[in-house]
C-alpha cells in the first residue's frame, strides 16, 4: 500500500485542537446532525442496532450517508476536508438493511472448517455494505469463546483458537481486499479476552493468567493484524477487575507496540463511561490507555470539552492525541477515502442490485449446508425421502427471524410478526412489511425480507409436506415421520446471557448517557428482562419443544429434530425422543440449505467446533483435563 505518512503529516500541522478533538469522535446517528458533523469537526458516525434512517432500505442509507459525508468535506477558513467513515455492525451479512443477505452467525461457520467460504462470505458481506454507501463494518468478532452460557457465543467460530486464527485473516481479507469500490474497512473485535469471562458473563471480569491470555485469546488479533486489519475494537470486559477500555497494557503495550498494530483502535458502546464515575476522568484514563477513536454515542459534546480541557492542562498530551489523530488519518487514506467518491456517486450506490442477489443468497445457503452438524441418525433415517409424507412442525420451522438471530434488522433480532421486544432505535412498521416477491396467501408480514424459512426450503422440494402448528394432527396413517425444527429463538449481548442461580442479576442498566427519556427508558426496559435463562437445559428453557417431539411421538411417528441455536445445549431429552438430530445454528435467511442436507442433494459435512456438554455445570474445553462431554469437539455424523 502506498505511503501515506507525509501527507498525514501536513493534514495534522494545519488542524487545530478542536478539529483533531473531533476527529477521533463517532457519535450515534439519533443524537447527530449532519450540520452538527461540520460544526464539531467530527470524523465518523454510527448506527446501533436498530437505528436505521427512513424505510430501511439501501436508498435510505446512501442518502443519510451521502448527507453526513458532504458536511465533512465542506471546506472553509474554520473546517478542513476530512471525509467522515461510517459504522455499522454488519458481523453476519449486512444484516441492519431490510432485504440484505443474512449469513449463518459465526458458530456455524466455524462447524464449517471451511476458510475458502469465509473469504467469500467476506466479500459478499463487503458488497452488500459498500451499496448502502457505508466504509466500515465491526467484524470479524474473534472471541474465543470459553463457556457456553456467554450470550455472545454465537459470535464466536470456535472455543479453540486455531479455527478463529485460521479464519481472521481470510475474512478481513474478504472484507478490506484492496479497497477497491465494493470493500470496506474491518474491526477486530472485542480486545481482548471477552469469551474468557467468570461464568460467561457478558462483560465481565476476565480472570485469568497472562500466559492463558496469550496462548488462547492473543493470537487471532495478531493473524488479524498480520492480515492488515484497519481497526480493532476493545472489550467491555475486563481482566482482574480493570476495564480493558481503560487498559495501557493490553491497548498500548500488548496490541499498538508488541502486535505492531498501526491503525485505529475504537472504543466500543460507550465503553469508556465505565471506567470511573467521574466522566472527566474516564476521559483522561481512556485516552493515556491508548484508544484513537471513541463511541461516544449521545454525550460527545460533553466528551469535547473534557478532552479540550484535559489537553490544555497536561492531563493528556498533545502527542497522545495526534498520535490518535494520525491513526485515524492513516486508516482514511489507506481506504481511499479521500479519492472515494461521495456515497451517492459511488457504483454501488448507483446500482445496488447486488443488494439481496440471488447470487448472494447462493453463497448463504451454501454456508448453511456446510455449517449443519448431525448428532444422531438412528436407522440411518436420514436422508430423507423427497416423496415421503412429512409432517413439519415445531416453533421454528416457518420463521425467517427466529432463524437468523440477534444483530438482524433490530439488535436482538426480530421474529416474523414483529422485533423482538426491546428494540429501542427502530421506527420501521415491521407489521406493514410483507415480501413483494411473494404473492402466495400464506405470505406473513417479516422484516426479513427474501430468503426461505427452514418450511418453505422443504415444501420446495417435498410435495407431500404439510406444516403444523404444534404437531397435534400427527397422523401415522397420513405421515411417516415429522420434522420438528427447535430450539432458541433471537437475543444479542448480555441478554442472551444463561447466568446461574445468585449471577442473574447486575445487567447494565441504560447503556447510554443521555437525557432522552426515550432512549434511557427504552434500554432500561428491556433490561428488565433479564438474562436468557438460569440454566442450560433446553427442556427448561423451551418446555414447548419437547412437549411437540413428545405429541408427535406419543402418535407413533418417527422425529427428526432441527434446532436452530447460538450454543451447545443440553439436549438429553429431546436427543432420546428423536430418530435423528441436526444441529443448524441460527443459518440466517437461506432456509432451504437446512431442506438441501436433510433430503442428501448434498453431504452432511458440519463438525463441531465448540464441545457439547452432557449437564449445565459442565463446561467442557478441547484439551480440559478429563475431558469427557456429550459429544466432542470435531464431532459430526455422516451419511452412510
Amino acid at each position: 500500500m502506498k505511503d501515506y505518512e507525509a501527507q498525514i503529516s501536513a493534514l495534522l500541522a494545519r488542524m487545530t485542537l478542536d478539529q483533531k478533538i473531533g476527529q477521533i469522535l463517532q457519535p450515534e446517528r439519533q443524537f447527530i446532525t449532519p450540520d452538527e458533523v461540520k460544526r464539531y469537526h467530527i470524523g465518523s458516525v454510527l448506527s446501533g442496532g436498530g437505528s436505521v434512517p427512513g424505510d430501511n432500505r439501501p436508498e435510505d442509507w446512501i442518502a443519510m450517508n451521502d448527507a453526513y459525508w458532504a458536511a465533512s468535506m465542506e471546506e472553509d477558513a474554520d473546517h478542513l476536508a476530512i471525509p467522515l467513515i461510517y459504522g455499522v455492525d454488519a458481523i453476519h451479512g449486512n444484516t441492519n438493511v431490510i432485504g440484505a443477505v443474512v449469513f449463518p452467525h459465526n458458530i456455524g461457520l466455524g462447524a464449517a472448517h471451511d476458510p475458502d467460504l469465509l473469504e467469500k462470505i467476506a466479500s459478499v458481506t463487503a458488497k452488500e455494505i459498500a451499496a448502502t454507501g457505508v466504509d466500515w463494518t465491526f467484524a470479524p468478532t474473534l472471541a474465543v469463546a470459553r463457556n457456553d452460557h456467554w450470550g455472545r457465543t454465537y459470535e464466536s467460530y470456535s472455543e479453540h483458537p486455531d479455527i478463529v486464527c485460521l479464519y481472521a485473516p481470510r475474512f478481513v481479507k474478504g472484507l478490506q481486499g484492496q479497497f477497491e469500490e465494493d470493500k470496506v474497512i474491518a474491526c477486530a473485535k472485542h480486545f481482548i479476552g471477552d469469551g474468557a469471562t467468570l461464568h460467561g458473563i457478558d462483560q465481565g471480569d476476565m480472570c485469568i493468567p497472562e500466559e492463558e491470555l496469550r496462548r488462547l485469546h492473543l493470537p487471532p488479533y495478531r493473524a488479524a493484524v498480520e492480515a492488515g486489519v484497519l481497526s480493532v475494537m476493545v472489550s467491555l470486559s475486563s481482566w482482574y477487575g480493570a476495564k480493558c477500555h481503560g487498559h495501557k497494557f493490553l491497548i498500548t503495550d500488548l496490541l499498538k507496540k508488541e502486535l505492531g498494530f498501526q491503525g485505529l483502535v475504537i472504543s466500543d458502546w460507550d465503553g469508556i463511561d465505565y471506567l470511573d464515575a467521574d466522566y472527566a476522568k474516564c476521559v483522561v484514563q481512556s485516552l493515556n490507555a491508548g484508544l484513537d477513536m471513541f463511541m461516544v454515542t449521545s454525550r460527545w459534546k460533553e466528551f469535547i470539552a473534557l478532552t479540550k480541557e484535559a489537553v490544555l492542562s497536561g492531563t493528556v498530551s498533545m502527542e497522545r492525541l495526534d498520535d490518535a489523530v494520525r491513526r485515524i488519518l492513516r486508516v482514511k487514506f489507506l481506504a481511499n477515502m479521500f479519492s472515494k467518491p461521495r456515497p451517492a456517486q459511488r457504483k454501488l450506490s448507483l446500482d445496488h442490485s447486488c443488494f439481496g442477489s440471488p447470487e448472494h443468497r447462493e453463497v448463504a445457503r451454501e454456508a448453511v449446508r456446510k455449517s449443519l452438524v448431525l448428532l444422531k441418525n438412528e436407522g440411518d433415517i436420514l436422508p430423507l425421502d423427497k416423496g415421503a409424507r412429512i409432517l413439519v412442525t415445531g416453533k421454528n420451522a416457518h420463521n425467517r427471524g427466529h432463524q437468523c438471530g440477534g444483530f438482524t434488522v433490530a439488535w436482538q433480532g426480530v421474529n416474523d410478526k414483529q422485533p423482538i421486544d426491546g428494540s429501542i432505535y427502530n421506527d420501521v412498521d415491521h407489521e406493514q412489511l410483507r415480501d413483494p416477491a411473494d404473492s402466495r396467501a400464506d405470505s406473513w408480514g417479516s422484516a426479513i425480507v427474501g430468503g426461505t424459512s427452514v418450511w418453505e426450503g422443504i415444501r420446495a422440494v417435498a410435495p407431500n409436506a404439510v406444516l403444523s402448528d404444534d404437531g397435534s394432527d400427527a397422523d401415522p396413517a397420513k405421515h411417516d415421520l415429522a420434522i420438528v425444527v427447535i430450539g432458541e429463538v433471537p437475543y444479542a449481548e448480555m441478554l442472551g446471557d444463561i447466568r446461574v442461580e445468585g449471577l442473574a442479576k447486575g445487567l447494565r442498566i441504560g447503556m447510554g448517557s443521555t437525557s432522552d427519556e426515550k432512549y434511557v427508558s427504552g434500554e432500561a426496559e428491556l433490561m428488565k428482562k433479564g438474562p436468557y435463562g438460569t440454566h442450560l437445559y433446553l427442556h427448561q428453557l423451551h418446555p414447548e419443544d419437547l412437549a411437540t417431539i413428545q405429541r408427535v411421538r406419543s402418535q407413533g411417528v418417527p422425529v427428526v429434530c432441527v434446532m436452530i441455536c447460538g450454543r451447545p445445549l443440553v439436549i438429553e431429552q429431546e436427543l432420546d425422543a428423536s430418530q435423528a438430530f441436526m444441529v443448524a445454528w441460527f443459518p440466517g435467511s437461506e432456509g432451504a440449505g437446512v431442506a438441501d442436507v436433510i433430503f442428501g442433494d448434498y453431504p452432511v459435512q458440519g463438525r463441531l467446533s465448540f464441545s457439547w456438554p452432557r449437564y449445565d455445570d459442565e463446561n467442557w474445553n478441547l484439551g480440559d483435563p478429563g475431558y469427557d462431554p456429550m459429544f466432542p469437539y470435531g464431532f459430526g455424523l455422516e451419511y452412510r
